[in-house]
């Protein structure tokens, strides 16, 4: 991964929340340091109720990362679009996020417990 990110297991257990359900909680999430962007928690997919999310239309490539899918959450108060995304076949120097989903902070909760 070099110098530009790190992944680290992330501390503590977390739990997930949007559109006043709970999406998960975990205690094998992983945080990932990009450059100086704040540091993302990526999440274990197994650990997400996936029957929330749907697999949009919406993509994006990071040169370091690979290719990323992104997912909208069902909520009771309505679709929330793009909230989480997933590198289902990263970059072999971030191998250890594929299986994971991480959340926008201003659509998804993702708080330390």
């Amino acid at each position: 991964m070099g110098e530009h990110i790190t992944i680290k297991p992330a501390t503590g257990t977390y739990v997930m929340r949007a559109g006043g359900a709970v999406l998960g909680e975990t205690t094998r999430a992983l945080e990932l340091i990009e450059g100086s962007y704040p540091p993302v928690i990526y999440i274990p997919r197994e650990d997400i109720a996936m029957a929330f999310l749907d697999a949009s239309d919406t993509t994006s490539s990071c040169p370091h990362k690979g290719q990323a899918s992104y997912y909208n959450i069902e909520a009771k108060s309505g679709t929330i679009a793009d909230a989480a995304w997933s590198y289902e076949t990263p970059k072999d120097a971030v191998a250890d996020i594929a299986g994971h989903l991480a959340f926008y902070s201003n659509k998804v909760a993702v708080e330390q417990i």
